[in-house]
């Protein structure tokens, strides 16, 4: 795949892993429609892109998920279509179970999958008249691998990769892809913004996330799996990377392992 004026839309696009995504992407000649809750930052990764003409902007909640069908007919008239929708929206959170308000575990998974369904299911009809679409989905490495602090994130993660292998499953013969990418630790504003129980935000960086992979090198690599039209990638430091194998063939050694896991 040449990414050379393909139309990619891109959520999540005001910071993080989409922003550096988009502007890695617009590098390669892509056409980026860019959406987010923030307009204003979204104007400012629009002039950090190669091309700012080739870059518009589309304002969307994920949270208010039952008014996206007028948010895709105005991302498929920006530039008359889309080959690529990258899902990559969404909220982390950062507290136990038991002090969890059950308000925030339903943000939680209204945002990151019920959202992301909605919009996906919106343009679905498009891809499939055209013979042709790619969903790129941003879920978790605790997609996977369920951690303390994590638990509604980790549901919403678990829950994307049900539903979009199961799609991409029923619309192969439409020449219909998905890939997952599945991060580990990128050091970007998650952890900052971060639900805590009682639905704030936590305000503060993980020392991990500190730590993680610079959003600039993630950007590349994601590229190149969506390039390479990969079903699942794993983008992550070696531990993280080994947890997704250990929980594949030694679960009760992973389980041993996460109860030891600092949870500070």
């Amino acid at each position: 795949m040449d990414f050379s004026n393909k139309i990619i839309w891109i959520t999540g696009a005001s910071s993080g892993i989409g922003k550096a995504l988009a502007i890695e992407l617009s590098n390669q000649s892509a056409k980026i429609i860019l959406s987010s809750r923030r307009k204003e930052d979204l104007k400012l990764v629009k002039n950090a892109c190669k091309s700012s003409s080739e870059v518009k902007i589309v304002v969307l909640d994920l949270e208010d998920y039952t008014n996206l069908q007028p948010k895709v007919d105005e991302a498929l008239a920006a530039f008359g279509t889309i080959d690529i929708l990258v899902n990559n929206g969404g909220i982390s959170q950062r507290s136990f179970v038991k002090d969890t308000n059950f308000s925030v575990d339903k943000r939680i998974m209204d945002i990151n999958y019920l959202g992301t369904v909605a919009l996906s299911k919106a343009i679905l009809p498009y891809f499939i008249k055209n013979k042709k679409g790619h969903f790129v989905v941003t879920t978790s490495i605790v997609g996977k691998i369920g951690t303390p602090l994590r638990s509604s994130y980790a549901a919403s993660k678990h829950a994307l990769h049900g539903f979009f292998d199961s799609l991409r499953a029923e619309h192969h013969q439409d020449n219909i892809l998905v890939t997952l990418v599945c991060p580990g630790f990128v050091n970007t504003n998650v952890s900052k913004n971060a639900l805590t129980g009682n639905g704030s935000p936590q305000q503060k960086m993980d020392v991990a996330t500190a730590n993680g992979i610079d959003p600039i090198h993630f950007a590349k690599l994601m590229a190149k799996a969506i390039k390479n039209k990969k079903e699942e990638v794993y983008i992550a430091g070696a531990k993280e990377k080994l947890g997704v194998y250990a929980k594949r063939f030694f679960p009760k050694l992973l389980s041993i392992m996460i109860r030891k896991l600092s949870v500070t």
